[in-house]
């Protein structure tokens, strides 16, 4: 059975989306860019919300030129090669291979997904995820915390839903950005 990680880049006062759209340092970093490669290489399926995949879709057109630095070469390679399901009622198309649209996000199809798939499959997004941390899909956290508190925004957990989790991962960038990785206990 595969895991389902929810992973993303959060402020240090736990918004993954800032009210004003900058999270602050650290995710730009070639260090980070590069080991966030090496860790969701393995990954076989993304699961995207609408914004999210609009978001995304960048890696599916952007060159593999050599003046494009090593790592998002790679990460553009590893982003085509997994599948990708849009959970949208109002996306009418998708524009990169490897990419179905379910019209509404289901969790007994996403633990069929789970039980079926021989990689680990991600959700990205804080609503998207709060839909499947919600329904006690997700397995593990990834966090990648910048060195800025923003005030606002979307948290990168939902309200309302307790979980108790424990740190199997932690490391610290030359940027000041932090990974920690938690899996349920």
């Amino acid at each position: 059975m595969a895991k389902l990680i929810y992973s993303m880049i959060t402020s240090l006062d736990g918004y993954a989306e800032a009210a004003d759209g900058d999270l602050g340092v650290g995710a730009e970093d070639p260090e980070v860019h590069t080991f966030v490669n090496d860790l969701f290489r393995p990954v076989g399926t993304y699961l995207y919300g609408r914004r999210m995949y609009e978001t995304m879709v960048y890696w599916e057109t952007v060159a593999d030129t050599s003046d494009l630095p090593p790592h998002i070469r790679q990460y553009a390679r590893d982003w085509r090669a997994a599948e990708k399901v849009v959970y949208s009622t109002t996306l009418e198309s998708v524009s990169s291979a490897k990419t179905r649209i379910e019209r509404r996000f289901d969790p007994d199809a996403v633990r069929r997904l789970k039980a079926e798939a021989d990689r680990d499959l991600t959700v990205d997004g804080p609503n998207l995820a709060a839909q499947a941390i919600a329904a006690g899909l997700v397995d593990e956290y990834h966090l990648f915390v910048t060195t800025s508190a923003v005030g606002g925004g979307k948290r990168f957990f939902p309200d309302g839903v307790r979980l108790d989790l424990d740190l199997v991962e932690q490391r610290v960038f030359d940027s000041g950005l932090i990974y920690a990785r938690y899996r349920n206990r």
